[in-house]
């Protein structure tokens, strides 16, 4: 049994019989590992709140080749995010990225999507709480990016020919960006978005700082982020996180309130969607 002594942050947490707890963990060195915490749940533990939701410091583990699950030996927090858990807003968001990281995270040494983590959650945890849907719509697209699955956001994601600079481009999630105009007639399905939003998601990509946007835009681009990643699983199951995130539980009573005020009229499935999308 080797020792493994690396920075990690902690993605997901549940009880594990009596008095101790299995954690799913982003590290530096070894991707997304489960560890089991012996002893955690007792009043007096050597964890203490070490093992909050996305905290991040330097943990002992004790790797065992061929196992699922590690044990967890000790761990020195550095930061706790507290600020995470002060605002709805934020938490759906960290969570949502939290979601994303174990859903396609691997057990191989990636520091580069770990430093992507870090300033994701760091970015949420000082967001003002009306921006923190847009930054972390934009940290998840930045980590897609380091994960090697970015949309075609310039080229046509079927021929990889020229894609014109229309008012409105159609995405196709499954094809994986944007489609040309004669692979769009061929390729049916996908959503049509303005060129506006595209440029917002362009920007994104590149490392942009998160843009605001108006409410009913910044849900359509969390509509197409949970999309696409549902696409790019395989695996049937639900992005719960994601879809909690997306139907507003974040909002607050002043935008629940607007929303019971005004009912969105029932219109055809192509206009509403690209309704859902005019994003200017």
């Amino acid at each position: 049994m080797a020792l493994l002594v690396t920075e990690v942050v902690v993605l997901h947490a549940m009880d594990y019989l009596e008095s101790s707890r299995i954690l799913r963990v982003a590290t530096r060195e070894a991707g997304v590992q489960s560890v089991l915490a012996k002893g955690a749940r007792r009043p007096k533990n050597r964890f203490g709140a070490a093992l909050d939701l996305f905290a991040q410091g330097t943990a002992q583990i004790l790797v065992k080749p061929g196992r699922d699950l590690q044990t967890l030996a000790g761990f020195d927090v550095a930061r706790s995010r507290s600020a995470l858990a002060e605002e709805l807003g934020r938490f759906m968001g960290a969570s949502a990225i939290a979601e994303l990281m174990l859903r396609f995270g691997h057990e191989d040494t990636h520091p580069e999507l770990f430093d992507s983590l870090v300033a994701a959650l760091d970015d949420l945890a000082t967001a003002p709480a009306t921006q923190s849907r847009e930054v972390a719509i934009a940290a998840a697209w930045r980590l897609i990016g380091v994960m090697g699955f970015a949309p075609s956001l310039s080229v046509c994601s079927i021929c990889h020919g020229a894609v014109a600079r229309e008012d409105v481009v159609r995405f196709h999630h499954r094809a994986g960006g944007v489609l040309c105009s004669r692979c769009a007639a061929t390729h049916p399905g996908g959503r049509p978005i303005p060129l506006a939003a595209l440029d917002t998601l362009r920007a994104w990509l590149d490392g942009a700082g998160p843009s605001s946007l108006p409410r009913r835009d910044a849900r359509a681009h969390q509509r197409l982020l949970r999309e696409f990643l549902r696409e790019h699983l395989g695996d049937g199951r639900p992005l719960r996180a994601f879809e909690a995130w997306e139907r507003g539980i974040e909002r607050t009573a002043d935008e629940r309130a607007a929303d019971e005020r005004v009912a969105e009229p029932a219109e055809a499935p192509l206009v509403a969607d690209a309704d859902l999308h005019r994003m200017r």
